[in-house]
């Protein structure tokens, strides 16, 4: 399985279908509200949103939705990254809410070699997402370091820090 890519093997215009999709649950929600002290009714309590809300039930916290979609790229675009640098917009386009299954996909918008140092690169991409109907709900820009080839051949390969296995004492 592959888990992210060097700088060599991102192409300007490709699109990365991440799979597998998740399906949102109310506990994932509220986990996720718990964890960020993010309390808002409308994410945590069922008689504020079916009673005063346009939508009459719970929404999905939009950042957990940005975030599992920022995780399911990761074997597609950062799973090699050194770091992600800029998130230069995240917009919320349609609710999500819980038992909605979401999918997303990446696309190249442009690439380009580090300035400071000759082993990596940044790539800039699109991530968007979007509900098991295809309703858009989600779409981040960010700028991802990636390191290139001869980056990971300096530092170990593939799998740097991985022990080997020790067959001794059987």
């Amino acid at each position: 399985m592959q888990f992210g890519r060097t700088y060599e093997e991102f192409e300007v215009g490709a699109t990365y279908k991440h799979w597998p999709g998740k399906t949102v649950t109310e506990y994932d929600d509220h986990l996720f509200c718990l964890l960020t002290m993010n309390h808002h009714p409308l994410h945590m309590d069922v008689n504020y949103a079916e009673k005063t809300t346009d939508f009459g039930k719970n929404v999905v916290v939009g950042n957990y939705i940005y975030s599992l979609l920022l995780g399911m790229s990761v074997p597609d675009i950062s799973g090699k990254a050194i770091a992600n640098l800029e998130i230069e917009s995240l917009k919320h386009v349609a609710p999500t809410f819980h038992g909605d299954t979401i999918y997303g996909q990446t696309t190249v918008l442009d690439k380009w070699p580090s300035k400071s140092k000759n082993d990596r690169g940044i790539v800039y991409v699109e991530t968007k997402g979007y509900k098991q109907d295809g309703t858009l709900v989600c779409v981040f820009r960010r700028k991802v370091m990636v390191p290139t080839e001869t980056y990971i051949k300096e530092r170990g390969g593939e799998q740097p820090g991985r022990p080997e296995l020790n067959e001794q004492g059987k």
